[in-house]
């Protein structure tokens, strides 16, 4: 299996609240799109391994993904060692993404740090030749970075995507995860799900559409047309 795109998050979920609406954009323009959860995202006050694996195949049925995986690194203790890193730049050369999609750098969550670290890393060892590596090498042409931080920070990211179409389908994926977003948590307005989607339509105001998602990249993103601008 090959994809076009690969978004890694470090525990299920993360992908579908960071990017969800990409991913189903992807889709829709017939991209094959790959998620590796880093993690099993257990313990959490009310999942178990059975619910959360529950969970993630029900999301990634509704947003309809081409292949998913988990690592299998230890939650809460996510690190970016050398034996990660060759395991996930294994997974690169394997899949041969030409986009991968990684948390943003800056958060308070040390496992979304580490993850990001892990995949920088990764993208540049995926390339190399002479090692023990399994597989060709590769080298994706970018990372793109999703917003799923846990600090409140008003980040002006590079590009803001139009989700518009895709915001329902998002949000019925991002609610398979009930054990994380709806059990224990409070009912009174608003609630996580209600933020989600003023935080979403905030970014479609910022670019004139209903709904987006923002990415930040560390390189330069060059255009050869200037047809898809909204």
């Amino acid at each position: 299996m090959q994809v076009d795109v690969l978004a890694i998050g470090p525990h299920p979920d993360d992908a579908e609240l960071g990017m969800g609406g990409a991913i189903l954009h992807f889709k829709a323009q017939g991209l094959r799109v790959g998620v590796l959860d880093l993690t099993d995202g257990e313990p959490t006050p009310h999942g178990s391994l059975e619910v959360r694996a529950q969970e993630t195949a029900a999301a990634t049925a509704i947003l309809k993904l081409d292949w998913r995986e988990n690592l299998g690194l230890p939650n809460r203790r996510l690190e970016a060692t050398l034996e990660a890193r060759a395991a996930l730049a294994g997974v690169i050369r394997r899949l041969r993404p030409r986009w991968l999609f990684a948390p943003y750098w800056v958060d308070a969550h040390p496992d979304h740090l580490a993850a990001t670290q892990l995949v920088e890393a990764a993208r540049f060892w995926s390339k190399l030749t002479k090692s023990d590596l399994p597989g060709e090498p590769h080298h994706p042409q970018r990372i793109f970075h999703y917003y799923g931080v846990h600090l409140k920070l008003a980040i002006q990211p590079a590009f803001v995507l139009d989700i518009s179409q895709h915001w329902e389908q998002k949000l019925a994926a991002i609610r398979c995860y009930q054990s994380q977003f709806v059990t224990g948590r409070s009912t009174t307005p608003p609630t996580f799900l209600d933020q989600l989607c003023d935080e979403a339509a905030y970014w479609g105001k910022a670019i004139g559409t209903r709904y987006g998602e923002p990415f930040a990249c560390r390189e330069p993103i060059g255009l050869s047309s200037f047809a898809a601008f909204v």
